[in-house]
């Protein structure tokens, strides 16, 4: 059998992968240029798929399943792979636009060096789904949205505000000259993410998944928190602590609402 990165002489950079968010993106409305299925491939969700994209008037082109193997970027691509412009990164004001067009206090997630695709793709799930308006992500030695960040969220990034920013630190003062507290995760803190207030307008930061937080960063939150650990193990993994941190977020908020 041939080795399966030798057959990729075509690369596609920018491509969506797998039945569901392929059709997240069809549904999004957001510019597709093609999308390629695999030949005798018509059944189910993929049928569905090709109706959709015949009415967004979007080509739909079959190939053998060697030539999709050598598109795909993915293992599991489900027979589809759609090709796309670009991923369009906002700016911070567009995330502070956000939160205030849906009347609400803003509500930001900082990645400060997520290096893994998978994590960055079910943070940005997960942010989506807790009603983040934006994240914030460094352009440097960090994951950049990608097909297999977009699968992984289950095409949450086509509902997600992004901002890929030069510098984290002037973000964040950004974001506090606009009203934002910002909750840096850390270890060496005395205080669990539950006993700190997390309602009103807030940022939270996520370090890289081996040493955390910079120091530069960690010094220009405005408090830290940490997660309990019980275990032998002394870290969660970059997404389960960002999915903890930010449902308690939403948790404070559901209930000062509830009390108001």
């Amino acid at each position: 059998m041939e080795n399966r990165n030798e057959q990729k002489n075509v690369n596609y950079e920018d491509q969506v992968e797998g039945r569901n968010s392929v059709l997240e993106l069809l549904q999004s409305g957001k510019d597709i240029n093609k999308i390629f299925i695999t030949r005798g491939e018509r059944h189910g969700s993929i049928n569905k798929i090709i109706a959709i994209a015949k009415e967004r008037k979007v080509m739909v082109v079959e190939k053998d399943k060697k030539q999709m193997n050598q598109m795909a970027q993915n293992e599991n691509y489900q027979g589809v792979i759609a090709i796309v412009p670009p991923f369009e990164y906002c700016e911070i004001e567009d995330i502070l636009e956000e939160a205030k067009n849906r009347n609400e206090a803003p509500f930001v997630l900082i990645l400060d060096g997520i290096e893994d695709p998978h994590n960055l793709g079910s943070i940005i799930r997960t942010a989506e789904t807790a009603g983040v308006h934006g994240i914030i992500i460094p352009k440097r030695r960090a994951a950049s949205v990608n097909s297999t960040v977009n699968k992984v969220s289950a095409g949450a990034v086509e509902h997600m505000k992004i901002a890929r920013v030069t510098n984290i630190t002037d973000s964040i003062n950004k974001l506090k000259e606009n009203g934002l507290w910002i909750c840096g995760t850390a270890i060496d803190t005395d205080k669990y993410y539950y006993n700190q207030d997390l309602t009103g307008s807030i940022g939270i930061v996520i370090g890289n998944e081996g040493e955390g937080m910079s120091d530069k960063v960690k010094k220009n939150c405005d408090f830290l928190v940490k997660i309990p650990m019980k275990g032998k193990v002394t870290s969660l993994n970059a997404s389960v602590s960002a999915g903890i941190i930010i449902y308690e977020a939403v948790e404070q908020k559901m209930k000062k609402l509830i009390n108001m």
